[in-house]
C-alpha cells in the first residue's frame, strides 16, 4: 500500500527561481569589473543568453541598482547596493550623521576627506567630500583598503576589543608595498598602541609613495569603532606643519561625530 502522507522533502531545485541567481551572477560580475561591462560582454562571460541578460540588465537599472551610460554602452554598479550593504551594518543613520561633518573636515584642511568602515576582512571606503585642489584623490564607493597599512585601518583596529581585534589579524597578510610598510603582527601591534596613545593613525607612505593619509576613529554609543574618517594627500602638500594642524582637525571632526553618535564616554582622543 502506497503511502497517503505527502513527501515534504522536495528537492532543492524545485525552489530555485534561475533568473534570480543570473540577476545576483550579473550584480557579483560587475562588483568585480570596476570599468563595467557591455552586454556582450556580460552575457558572453556569464554565459546568459542575450535577451535574458537584456531584460535583468534593463530591470537592475530600472530599480536603480545599476547605471547604464549611454556613451560607452556600459553597465556598471550604482551606490544603492552600498547603501543596502551599509544598512545591514545597522549604522544606517552613521552615514547621514558622517556626511556634514566630512564636508567641514574638507573645507578645513582642503583635502579629500573620506569615511570608512571594516568589512568582513578589510576596511570599505563609504563616501568622501571632496579636496579644493586641482589635484586630488578621488575614490570609488565600496573600495576596500588594507587595515595593515591604511590609517583608517590603523584607526578602527586600535580600538576593537581583542577578540575582534585578532580575528581580523588572523586575516592579513600584510602585504609590503615599499620599504615602509609594516610587515609583521608584532610590528603592527607596537603601531596599534601608538595609535591609542596619540589618538589618530598614520599611513606615511606606506602603500603609495608620496601619498600620506591622517586618519581618526568614530565610536557610537557603545564605545565600539564603528568606523574612521581620514584624510589623504600629497606629500608636498602635507608637511609636517601641516600634518600636525590637520590631525587636530581631524580629532576635532571624529569626537563630534562620535558625540552625536551618543557617544558618552568621548574623550580628547
Amino acid at each position: 500500500m502506497k503511502s497517503s502522507i505527502p513527501n515534504m522533502e522536495k528537492p532543492e531545485e524545485n525552489y530555485k527561481v534561475p533568473n534570480l541567481e543570473k540577476g545576483i551572477a550579473v550584480l557579483e560580475y560587475l562588483s568585480l569589473h570596476t570599468q563595467g561591462g557591455t552586454l556582450q560582454e556580460i552575457k558572453s562571460d556569464l554565459d546568459i543568453s542575450q535577451t535574458t541578460a537584456y531584460r535583468i540588465l534593463n530591470t537592475l537599472v530600472r530599480l536603480d541598482y545599476l547605471i547604464y551610460n549611454e556613451d560607452t554602452k556600459r553597465y556598471k554598479l550604482s551606490r544603492k547596493l552600498l547603501t543596502l550593504g551599509f544598512r545591514s551594518l545597522n549604522e544606517h543613520n552613521l552615514l547621514e550623521t558622517v556626511l556634514p561633518r566630512l564636508r567641514d573636515l574638507r573645507d578645513q584642511v582642503k583635502e579629500t576627506a573620506c569615511f570608512g568602515v571594516l568589512g568582513d576582512k578589510k576596511g570599505i571606503f563609504i563616501e568622501q567630500a571632496q579636496g579644493h585642489h586641482t589635484f586630488r584623490f578621488i575614490l570609488s564607493p565600496g573600495k576596500s583598503f588594507d587595515l595593515h597599512c591604511s590609517a583608517p585601518g590603523k584607526a578602527i583596529m586600535a580600538y576593537l576589543p581583542n577578540t575582534v581585534r585578532d580575528r581580523y589579524l588572523s586575516y592579513m597578510e600584510f602585504t609590503r608595498y615599499n620599504a615602509r610598510t609594516i610587515t609583521t603582527r608584532d610590528a603592527y601591534l607596537e603601531e596599534l598602541e601608538k595609535v591609542r596613545k596619540l589618538g589618530y593613525a598614520m599611513d606615511n607612505e606606506e602603500e603609495l609613495n608620496g601619498v600620506i593619509c591622517i586618519g581618526a576613529p568614530i565610536f557610537n554609543f557603545t564605545g565600539y569603532p564603528c568606523g574612521a574618517i581620514w584624510i589623504s594627500g600629497p606629500k608636498d602638500r602635507l608637511s609636517k606643519e601641516v600634518v600636525r594642524t590637520s590631525v587636530d582637525c581631524i580629532k576635532n571632526v571624529a569626537q563630534a561625530i562620535s558625540l552625536e553618535l551618543g557617544y558618552s564616554k568621548a574623550r580628547k582622543i
